[in-house]
Parts: C-alpha cells; structure tokens; sequence
C-alpha cells in the first residue's frame, strides 16, 4: 500500500473529539436514490465490480431509517466472493438499527442478522443471547456514510466509541492529506484521503490499512477505497454515479 505508515505514525497523538452536529447543518450529503459503481481490481487485474447505494427510507420498530447497501462481486479462476452488507440506521442520528452480512465465498454461503436496540443498549445475532452495545451505535455498512457526514480536517485524527460491538471500539479516522481525483465525468475534484479504521476483519481493518478518498466538497462522494486483502490489495474506483434527484 501507499506509504502511509509514517503518516499514521505521526497522527497518533492528534486526538479530536466526535464533532457535535452533521456536515451540513443538518442535511446529509447523500439521500435516497444515489448509486456509485465501482470496479474492482488486484493490481491492474480487473476481479469485478461493487457499489453502493443508498436504496430506501424503511420504517423499522417505529423509526424511519436509511437502507443502505453494498455488494462486492469479484474473482478469478481460484477464487470468487460475492458479499453484500445491508444497514438500516435511523434518519435522524445515523445509529444502526440492522445489520445484515451475506456472504458467499467459493460456494460457501452465511448469513449474519444483527438487530440492534440502541435505546435499550444491547443488540442481538441471529437468535443468539443479547449482548451490550453503546450509545448511537454504527455498524460497518453505517460506518462510510457517517464519515461523509462529519466536518475532517487535514492532519487530525477523529476516535468515536460508537461501533456497535462494544468491545471492538473505537472507531478511528485520519485525515492524512488531500488529493485531487478525477470523477467518471472526466472532471477533477480535491478529496481528503482517510485511514479508516474499524474492528480487525474487513475492508477498513486494522490490518488492511484501508484508505479513503472523498471528495472535498458537500457531495462526499467515495471515489476510491483501496485495502489489503490476505491474496493482495484490492482498490475500488468509481466508475458510474448517479446521485439523488439525477436521472
């Protein structure tokens, strides 16, 4: 991966707490209808594709909540996934009130249902025994459309307590520099480009030293994700995007 090592290094000690309000005033950056497509590559081998999207407000016990959802569709003659994670977190704060993870490697299949009660602070796997969970939870599909939605500053280092496993936490964010991309439209835009990281298993492990880059602008749009896998690193560009309200 890029050299980022010395850079988190020295973020360490630039500690700054959760930012009170959401980016804009109130207004998520992102709504329902948007749909960014991504192609997925091992070096310059094309695996496949993955988006994300935001597909519906549901009401789920009570609350209206986002649905969001990602799908990865990627391999070769060895090995091949297709992974889809769903969320659903309430419109007003973000916290997660379902997590779904199902997954398919080689033809092996599991499905993950996680129901989560933030106001009673205790969520449940499957039909699994409750565990404790934390205030204003987030789960790993919340966790990207929550770091779009906080003011980032170059430099500084964001730690949350808000992952819903309550033992796994916190949740870090570096803002490591800025950087100017191109958009499938052929236009360049400034992105911050982050060191996300939560738990130890996934895209923005620990140990996949993932980096993030949004763009610098009111869209925060995910224009590239690049992490380490154990077969090598995997980078994700944006290639289609509509957003809300587009045809």
């Amino acid at each position: 991966m890029i050299p980022i090592l010395a850079l988190m290094a020295a973020l360490q000690t630039s500690v700054t707490p959760p930012p009170p309000r959401p980016l804009l005033d109130g207004h998520m950056p992102f709504a329902v209808g948007e749909s960014l497509g991504y192609s997925a590559k091992l070096g310059i081998l094309r695996l496949g594709r993955a988006s994300i999207r935001v597909t519906g407000i549901d009401t789920l016990r009570g609350h209206e909540a986002y649905r969001f959802r990602y799908q990865l569709e990627a391999g070769n003659m060895f090995f091949k996934v297709n992974d889809i994670l769903q969320s659903w977190t309430r419109v007003s704060d973000l916290a997660s009130l379902r997590f779904r993870q199902d997954h398919d490697e080689n033809g092996k299949t599991w499905l993950k249902i996680y129901d989560i009660f933030p106001d009673s602070g205790f969520f449940r796997l499957n039909d699994e025994s409750p565990e404790p969970t934390v205030e204003a939870p987030l789960d790993d599909a919340a966790f990207l459309f929550f770091v779009r939605s906080i003011p980032l500053e170059v430099g500084e280092t964001y730690s949350f307590g808000r992952y819903f496993r309550r033992e796994k936490n916190p949740l870090v964010i570096r803002v490591l520099k800025r950087e100017k991309m191109k958009l499938p439209d052929g236009s360049e835009v400034m992105c911050l480009v982050l060191n996300p990281v939560i738990d130890q298993r996934g895209m923005f492990s620990k140990r996949a030293e993932a980096t993030l880059w949004l763009t610098d602008d009111a869209r925060r749009i995910p224009v590239q994700i690049k992490s380490r896998y154990p077969f090598g690193k995997v980078t994700l560009r944006l290639e289609e995007m509509r957003l809300a309200g587009e045809p």
